[in-house]
């Protein structure tokens, strides 16, 4: 495992090495994502592996753009009106995938469904360039920890099991993105993030809820499954006094 500051040269190995079929931590808006090749389908095995995730927890695909996005995805006319007001931006989009799509089942933990991201960092959206490919990048940590925030998290988490880490400061968020479902009639947030029901509803013209959160058997969205966010610390049940 190695740490490196973002340039021009820890760019281009980043790159080589998604293309190669590796694993790269690298910085986002939100958190630290752990990326590889979302078309390869031994390479996101090695996230799962890397992270210790179950395999029925999908994972969220990142692009360059809205128009990378299109070549996969068939948005509709609500997910369209989301993802041009919030793209790039901490917003994840769960939608139909195509019949032809090619993104393996793994991705997709063999839903018809699949969460799609254009991030706006431009350390991000630098490695998704030179890698020439969607990245799936689930946060970069042990499945059931809490999500880094700083290439030092990571390292703490994760330690050899990444080749390299990609730092570029803290994210600025700090919170994993928006997971919005648009698989269906209506928009429903399946996890809540930086931007709110409440500026979803404002632009889609109609009240945006949360889901209730049962999908223990089968989560359609990162966040769902009963354990996550977990830190490592001693809980005081009804306690009264310090």
């Amino acid at each position: 495992m190695t740490v490196k500051s973002v340039n021009k040269d820890v760019l281009a190995q980043a790159g080589a090495l998604l293309r190669a079929g590796e694993c790269v931590a690298m910085p986002t808006e939100t958190v630290y994502g752990l990326a590889a090749d979302a078309t390869d389908e031994k390479a996101v095995d090695k996230i799962f592996s890397i992270k210790k995730r179950p395999k029925i927890n999908p994972l969220i695909s990142h692009f360059k753009s809205l128009y990378d996005v299109l070549e996969f995805v068939d948005l509709s006319s609500d997910a369209m009106v989301l993802a041009q007001t919030f793209w790039p931006g901490a917003m994840t989009l769960i939608v139909n995938r195509r019949e032809n799509c090619v993104f393996p089942h793994n991705v997709t933990a063999g839903l018809k469904t699949i969460a799609v991201r254009v991030p706006s960092h431009p350390t991000a959206q630098k490695i998704i360039e030179i890698a020439g490919v969607p990245l799936a990048a689930p946060s970069a940590n042990l499945s059931g920890e809490v999500s880094p925030t700083s290439a030092l998290h990571v390292a703490q988490s994760l330690g050899d099991r990444v080749p390299v880490i990609v730092a570029d400061g803290a994210s600025k968020i700090g919170l994993e993105s928006t997971v919005v479902d648009l698989s269906g009639d209506r928009a429903i947030v399946l996890r809540a993030g930086a931007i709110t029901c409440e500026q979803l509803s404002d632009v889609l013209g109609y009240d945006v809820e949360y889901d209730d959160g049962q999908h223990v058997d089968q989560p359609k969205s990162p966040g769902q499954l009963l354990k996550h966010y977990a830190p490592n610390a001693s809980v005081r049940l009804r306690a009264v006094d310090v």
